[in-house]
């Protein structure tokens, strides 16, 4: 158990105990000298966030839509990727200003039953993320390799010794590595952009709202899960954590400067996420829409599909290779935030590899039972039924962070302006609107 390290702040219950992320926080020095070189010293934070809106949940729904609808849904990813730039930049914010990550925010001000109800709610939220990881993962291994879904998934628990090699070998080494595979994920679907030849008329008009997609029952639907599937949970507790570990100076204008260059890191990397799903979008479209196959909602579908419809060999493997860097960064930052929602909820420090393994199994046990009983059709939906839970929890996450980034008393003269204030009211009521709805028709769908 940690030890307060002074009498409660205003605004606060208790007092701010030590950091979550013990063994990094304040590791990465800033150079001062001239922006570019502290611009260089914030990045990294971003990109573990951003992997969070391209982890393989994010595949179906983009699949789903492109193949079914064309590009008319890219207005809705756009829409999706500005949300996850405000409440991402109110994260980083509260970690910066307050010294504390959301799950420390949320356990110094509300009481005990409340707090050890939101950790039980973001426990499963995790849980459920790490599901479509292992499933992804599995699925890749599969397509690239033949080897069975049920061994693929036992396979993915291996990854927790990647973990912990590059937790010990410093913060900046596994920043490099989750940048280095949104750079392969990237660059395989541009591979697939260039050889699917999308119309760029229709790409950009696909940008631009449509009264079509409210008006149309089963567009609305896809959109909704995109928008569901987008801002995950677990990003918020874990960006205003890792934020904290930059040595920026503990002044008003310290804490200023460490405000804007996060602000910005996670602009320039959640707009790659915004590339990489608008490309799983665009592909979807250009390929199977086009070709008249309009039911394609399915990785292994798409995966059979790909190579034979753009007449390029190669093509099914690079989408296969993708999904497998996108599973396993992933899990990269699924298991930082595990620590740091157990150890910011309940102040439980435990083992990374402990940890690690705890919420895998978690995650091994369904996805393997359903593989095994099931098919690929239950990992299919198994994996929506993943965003679905994440939908549910998500609001639990966004109404604190709002909540306490508005309040005076806690963010001083940081406190949320009131046109920002009004914003994100109005992005948190919005989702928790329509993620309530897409919960209620997909449970609707489940039980049909």
């Amino acid at each position: 158990m940690g030890r307060p390290l002074a009498k409660p702040e205003a605004g606060w219950r208790r007092p701010r105990l030590a950091p979550s992320l013990a063994e990094a926080y304040r590791s990465v020095p800033v150079d001062a000298r001239n922006w570019w070189r502290r611009a260089l010293a914030f990045a990294g934070p971003g990109y573990l966030v951003a992997v969070g809106y391209m982890d393989p949940g994010n595949w179906a729904s983009d699949l789903a839509g492109g193949s079914a609808f064309g590009y008319t849904l890219l207005s809705v990813i756009l829409v999706s990727n500005l949300m996850a730039i405000l409440l991402q930049g109110l994260a980083a914010k509260l970690g910066i200003v307050t010294g504390r990550d959301l799950a420390q925010a949320c356990r110094d001000h509300y009481s005990w039953p409340a707090t050890l109800a939101l950790w039980l709610l973001c426990e499963v939220a995790i849980a459920a993320c790490d599901l479509a990881e292992v499933i992804g993962s599995a699925i890749a291994l599969n397509l690239l390799f033949g080897i069975p879904l049920p061994i693929g998934i036992v396979i993915t628990a291996l990854d927790v010794l990647l973990v912990l090699l590059l937790q010990h070998r410093g913060f900046r080494l596994l920043e490099a590595l989750v940048i280095a595979l949104i750079a392969t994920i990237a660059g395989c679907f541009l591979f697939e952009i260039v050889i699917a030849r999308p119309e760029l008329g229709a790409v950009a008009r696909g940008f631009a709202p449509h009264l079509a997609i409210v008006r149309d029952p089963a567009r609305l639907y896809i959109a909704i899960a995109i928008l569901g599937a987008t801002v995950m949970p677990h990003n918020l507790y874990l960006h205003s954590s890792i934020v904290q570990t930059r040595q920026y100076e503990e002044s008003a204008a310290g804490r200023r400067m460490a405000v804007r260059y996060a602000f910005v890191d996670s602009t320039v990397a959640l707009s790659f996420a915004l590339f990489i799903n608008a490309a799983i979008l665009v592909v979807a479209a250009a390929t199977f829409h086009r070709a008249g196959r309009t039911d394609v909602a399915e990785i292994q579908q798409a995966y059979q599909l790909l190579t034979p419809l753009l007449g390029v060999t190669g093509a099914s493997a690079v989408f296969a290779f993708a999904l497998l860097a996108s599973g396993q960064n992933s899990t990269l930052t699924g298991t930082l935030a595990g620590q740091i929602v157990m150890e910011g909820f309940l102040n439980i420090r435990l083992r990374p590899w402990l940890r690690r393994l705890i919420t895998r199994c978690i995650a091994i046990v369904p996805a393997a039972l359903t593989a095994i009983f099931f098919g690929e059709n239950g990992t299919a939906r198994l994996l929506i039924l993943s965003q679905v839970i994440l939908s549910l929890q998500l609001s639990f996450a966004v109404f604190p962070l709002v909540q306490f980034t508005s309040d005076r008393a806690k963010m001083g003269e940081f406190v949320n302006p009131r046109w920002l204030k009004t914003l994100a009211w109005g992005v948190a009521v919005v989702i928790a609107g329509l993620n309530a709805w897409l919960l209620v028709q997909a449970f609707g769908s489940w039980l049909r």
